[in-house]
């Protein structure tokens, strides 16, 4: 067998055991908080820019990650299981879990100890989650709960969302509703007068280039987290203009 057969055989088997490893993945420990809604850090912001989290479909289940989970933003969009554990005073009976989507950092504090209120700083494990997530599991009255936490497929309903933003030179997309992994990895756009174009991570999902596509209709090709690609063709036609959404395909379960 050659070097490239074993070349191919080596990537099929490291894929192979990405996937089972992240079906099978372990429960691990860390804690949790929930944010102060009413402020709207979880509603209409935060650091992954989905904007208002209802019309992202995300809504009420969603948290923000600590620094080492955050990982500068690579995490937006994926799906995490999260139940209350070893609490008896604070943990909903039964330690029911819920599945949040990863929507905002949770910033550490360096004047505050790991321990108070510094939660976020970093290496420590933490999720700021949304107060009515945060129900679901605990007691709204707790301060902050141990936790024990997965990756999980994403449920999504619909196709990848990609909402336009730039200007004539400098393109930007945003990319959400991703189901399965959750996770954006790599993108590349293609207009009509164009070959396909590597995108860059700007912040948190949002990917640019610069280049004009304005008059030319879009198609995209996504790679998940776990190395899946789906490319949706014309997903926004010659006449798109600057804050506009548009659909594409979804990342069948498997």
């Amino acid at each position: 067998m050659g070097v490239l057969q074993y070349t191919l055989l080596y990537l099929i088997l490291l894929q192979s055991c990405k996937i089972i490893a992240y079906k099978d993945q372990e429960w691990k420990k860390a804690t949790a908080t929930h944010a102060n809604d009413t402020e709207g850090s979880l509603i209409t912001e935060g650091a992954c820019g989905y904007g208002d989290l209802h019309r992202a479909s995300y809504g009420k289940h969603s948290a923000g990650l600590s620094t080492i989970l955050f990982n500068r933003g690579s995490t937006c969009g994926a799906c995490y299981e999260i139940r209350c554990v070893d609490h008896i005073l604070w943990c909903v009976m039964g330690s029911p879990s819920v599945v949040v989507t990863v929507t905002d950092f949770c910033a550490p504090n360096y004047g505050l100890s790991v321990d108070y209120g510094g939660w976020c700083n970093f290496p420590r494990e933490h999720f700021e989650m949304s107060r009515a997530a945060f129900a679901e599991i605990a007691k709204n009255k707790a301060d902050i709960v141990p936790v024990q936490y997965r990756r999980v497929k994403c449920e999504r309903s619909g196709g990848m969302r990609f909402t336009m933003s730039g200007s004539s030179h400098f393109y930007q997309v945003l990319i959400s509703n991703v189901g399965l992994d959750g996770e954006v990895f790599a993108v590349k756009v293609k207009g009509s007068r164009s070959g396909w174009i590597p995108m860059a991570r700007n912040w948190g999902q949002n990917w640019h280039c610069n280049f004009n596509f304005q008059n030319q209709p879009l198609s995209f090709e996504v790679t998940s987290s776990s190395g899946k690609t789906l490319t949706s063709y014309n997903v926004a036609p010659a006449n798109w203009m600057f804050g506009q959404t548009f659909e594409g395909k979804q990342f069948e379960h498997e």
